[in-house]
């Protein structure tokens, strides 16, 4: 689990992020330093077991790379500058993305993928969002980057072979040099190298009065200058860089050229020679070929009219044959449509299902007629009842009414 500020963290092995991933699956064309560099920048660092650099980048283990993408991110965020709480193993995944989503809105970053993208824990997308975030904790705590800082290459010698029997120039200088050195060591006093300088001198003139004469053998002289003369041999190393060797070079690549050119123009102006009477017999037998092929290319061309021709007649005719062939479908069709209509008036008029259909009805409505009469009949005697019997109560209550008038005009 992470810890905020300066604290100390502990990881599984395998279970830390590197930008190198962030790097292979989105900014792959901007090299950028690891995550694990990242976070230790600057005070308060936190160190990592090495981790693999592809380790949000490759699935391995989803359950564990989710949980560690989610703890990298709460500490990012706090590191960042906003509080955020350390997410548990037992959260809610989904809850855990929305807010890391939204703490990484909060910093102007756009998130336009689902969020189901980063419940595996590896891929572009949580490469992406641990870069943001990483990047906004570098802004938080002030961290820049200084100048880089280039090693002084040492400039590589040239080792040359050295034979045994020869001697370079600076090899000679080297000896010369010791020797120079070896005589500084052995400084003698100047008095008495004076002392001796002058016994040497008299000696010298004393023996100058005598005859010289030599006691060297010439048979071993010649035999000690054999043996010391290949040792004698010096051979001077040549710089390549010198403008001088350039141009003694190009001198001499000019000549080579110079020489070759001239043995390769005799070879050019041959194989020129040969193509020019070879294309002439070329020429000429084309020619001969067309002249005795004339009469056949004439015919040729004359077929060819006529079957352009031919071509322009079968498509104006197959015009004609595809625009006929569309009425008589339609004549075909209008015809279909006559027959069916002739047969359907056919079977009605043979048939004699509807002739018995209406004598059928006929006699429902004969019988539904007599029924209604009968009703008729019945209605109308009722009401002359009910007339008959009105009229004989309205003439009696009439006499009702007359006779006790008469009685009261008697009395």
């Amino acid at each position: 689990m992470f810890a905020s500020g300066s604290q100390s963290l502990v990881t599984r092995p395998a279970a830390s992020a590197s930008l190198g991933a962030l790097e292979t699956q989105f900014h792959r064309s901007v090299p950028r330093p690891a995550v694990s560099e990242i976070l230790g920048l600057g005070p308060g660092s936190v160190h990592f077991n090495k981790p693999s650099k592809h380790y949000f980048a490759l699935p391995t283990n989803p359950g564990e790379q989710f949980y560690m993408f989610c703890t990298l991110a709460a500490w990012l965020i706090n590191k960042a500058g906003r509080p955020f709480e350390q997410p548990q193993e037992y959260d809610d995944p989904n809850a855990t993305i929305s807010n890391i989503l939204s703490e990484l809105r909060l910093f102007g970053r756009t998130a336009d993928f689902p969020p189901s993208k980063l419940k595996s824990g590896y891929g572009e997308h949580v490469c992406y969002v641990l870069d943001c975030l990483a990047e906004e904790a570098l802004k938080y705590i002030g961290f820049t980057w200084k100048r880089p800082t280039y090693p002084m290459e040492e400039l590589e010698e040239e080792t040359v072979p050295e034979d045994d029997a020869e001697l370079t120039l600076n090899k000679v200088d080297e000896e010369f040099v010791e020797e120079e050195t070896d005589n500084e060591e052995n400084f003698i006093d100047l008095n008495v190298l004076k002392a001796q300088t002058y016994r040497l001198d008299m000696n010298e003139s004393a023996k100058q009065e005598d005859i010289l004469e030599s006691t060297t053998d010439a048979a071993e002289w010649s035999l000690e200058v054999e043996r010391v003369l290949p040792q004698l041999k010096v051979t001077i190393r040549t710089d390549n860089k010198d403008w001088r060797i350039h141009v003694d070079q190009m001198h001499q690549h000019k000549s080579g050229i110079e020489s070759a050119l001239k043995e390769t123009k005799g070879f050019l102006d041959k194989l020129h020679n040969e193509i020019s009477r070879t294309l002439e017999k070329i020429g000429s037998r084309e020619k001969y070929i067309n002249n005795q092929l004339e009469h056949l290319v004439q015919e040729y061309r004359a077929a060819q009219a006529q079957l352009s021709e031919a071509r322009e007649r079968y498509q104006q005719g197959n015009g004609g044959v595809t625009e006929r062939t569309r009425l008589l479908s339609e004549v075909t069709e209008e015809l279909e449509k006559v027959k069916q209509e002739m047969e359907e008036k056919g079977s009605s008029m043979t048939d004699g299902a509807p002739l018995v259909k209406i004598k059928q009805s006929l006699t429902k409505l004969k019988q539904e007629t007599i029924q209604m009469d009968i009703r008729i009949g019945v209605v109308e005697h009722t009401l002359l009842q009910s007339k008959l019997k009105e009229k004989s109560n309205m003439t009696r209550d009439m006499h009702a009414t007359v006779i006790p008038e008469s009685t009261i005009g008697s009395y």
